[in-house]
């Protein structure tokens, strides 16, 4: 059988798209070369954004028709859109699609196949190197057999969910509190891919600073950046990155370890979110403009030619013109080297969507956008 994954939103998503499609191949499916030739159809959701879960959901829509002409096809919806819970609602209201998956989590796909006879031995292809079937043998992720000897970059998750509640955000209710995975785990992970030919490595957390934080007395992430780094020796992993760190947890000992260990990429990603410190408390971040100041000084004095990211939400709720220029003064002055923005727009069951007003109108924060967008292009040029 064939398969076709739509993925939409974040990095997180793109790995459990990932994983997916690894315990389909285990299966013996193999990716559709044209989604029309697909048995099996999943879509990976994403509700940060309503622009995000619309494109989700138009895509869940269009495939209605599909399972109406092709009953006996596989319709699958995965990703935050699903949560963590018996999506009882989502059954209700989209009665063609066959199973639904929490986000990382693969097992009903496979379970349901397996229900219906869809497993056979995995059949050696060109695709399938020696190399990959070493890793299947070991019983780690395997690539999907189009991006075997092609992927040079892939995402490896080390912790999941998130248990800093910001206002705003939905992934503490879609994706549930941290789980960190083991130290053994991710290094077999990081060798499966090493070993069909991978060369870059991104470690994915919500919070990836907090790695290692709901373990007691386990290690943290500049731990793990460590075995991870040997790892990456022993195998021709080239380099390492990690993403996405927090003000609050970004520690001296963390970044110490990326400035020592050649292999770990001098890269940061670091969102601030807004430059006003009434906005910051509004959105429970946990910090203020002046401590973000100090962590970029602190980052830039112990990395050298490091390269630093953030993260930018326009018109918050309440965000006043005077909140707005906070932000803006914050990135003329920091001259990062790249933010990445959004408009802000209420989440179900958020913090600011049950108790604050979205009172900032739709044009203001798109001129608003296009500010810092201008702002951003003419510090990189």
């Amino acid at each position: 059988m064939k398969y076709h994954i739509w993925t939409f939103g974040c990095q997180m998503n793109t790995a459990d798209t990932q994983r997916l499609a690894s315990e389909l191949e285990l299966m013996g499916h193999t990716a559709a070369d044209n989604e029309d030739d697909a048995d099996i159809y999943v879509v990976n959701t994403c509700v940060v954004r309503q622009a995000a879960e619309d494109k989700g959901m138009g895509r869940i829509h269009l495939l209605k028709n599909v399972k109406r002409d092709n009953p006996d096809k596989v319709v699958g919806v995965m990703g935050c859109m699903v949560g963590m819970k018996d999506p009882l609602t989502l059954r209700k209201k989209l009665p063609w699609v066959d199973v639904f998956l929490a986000p990382s989590d693969p097992a009903p796909m496979v379970n349901l196949l397996r229900d219906k006879g869809w497993e056979s031995e995995v059949i050696e292809t060109e695709a399938i190197t020696r190399l990959k079937r070493d890793a299947i043998q070991d019983g780690d992720l395997v690539l999907p057999t189009h991006e075997t000897g092609s992927l040079i970059s892939a995402h490896v998750p080390v912790v999941y969910g998130c248990s800093h509640a910001c206002s705003f955000c939905i992934i503490p209710f879609r994706r549930g509190v941290e789980r960190s995975r083991s130290v053994g785990e991710i290094v077999a992970h990081v060798r499966s891919l090493a070993l069909q030919g991978v060369k870059e490595v991104t470690l994915l957390g919500q919070i990836v600073d907090r790695y290692g934080k709901d373990i007691p007395d386990g290690p943290d992430l500049a731990d793990l950046l460590r075995v991870v780094h040997t790892v990456a020796e022993e195998h021709g992993i080239e380099r390492i990155r990690f993403l996405t760190s927090h003000p609050n947890w970004m520690t001296p000992k963390l970044l110490d370890t990326v400035a020592e260990l050649p292999r770990v990429m001098p890269q940061i990603e670091v969102p601030i979110q807004a430059g006003s410190d009434t906005v910051l408390e509004r959105m429970k971040r946990g910090y203020t403009q002046q401590q973000y100041r100090d962590l970029i000084a602190d980052i830039r004095a112990r990395v050298p030619n490091v390269a630093i990211h953030t993260d930018i939400i326009v018109g918050f709720c309440g965000e006043t013109e005077e909140d707005f220029m906070e932000t803006y003064r914050v990135l003329e002055d920091l001259k990062l080297d790249k933010a990445h923005l959004a408009r802000y727009s209420p989440r179900p069951n958020t913090v600011s969507e049950r108790r604050m007003e979205d009172d900032v109108p739709e044009d203001e924060k798109v001129r608003r956008h296009h500010m810092i967008d201008d702002l951003q292009a003419r510090i990189q040029d």
